[in-house]
């Protein structure tokens, strides 16, 4: 059984435009580089096509990420970029898993 004092209820307070795996692995990927375009973070995230553009778009309506759509010659190019708030909100998000994980660890130790 938990220690009474420990406080699980953190985990309800993660950034859940984060902790989804998808975006997750978009946001990781695009903190490790200035840029990132479509191909680059199909590859790299392992996500299918249609994951990686809606993933995409709700970390763009969240302010998360920077999407850039342009033409090289006369095919699209979709450039994405971290913004600050998503690197805060990153950062935040370490902080929490960082703590979370702690008290795991604590917990289940015997």
């Amino acid at each position: 059984m938990p220690k009474p004092d420990t406080d699980y209820t953190q985990v309800a307070e993660l950034d859940r435009w984060i902790h989804e795996p998808a975006r997750l692995a978009i946001i990781a990927t695009l903190a490790s580089c200035e840029y990132a375009d479509f191909l680059f973070l199909l590859n790299t995230t392992g996500l299918n096509k249609g994951n990686l553009s809606a993933q995409a778009i709700k970390l763009g309506e969240a302010g998360y990420i920077e999407i850039r759509k342009e033409f090289l010659g006369r095919s699209p190019h979709t450039v994405y970029r971290l913004t600050e708030k998503g690197r805060k909100a990153l950062k935040q998000y370490r902080s929490q898993i960082r703590r979370l994980m702690r008290q795991l660890g604590d917990s289940g130790s015997k």
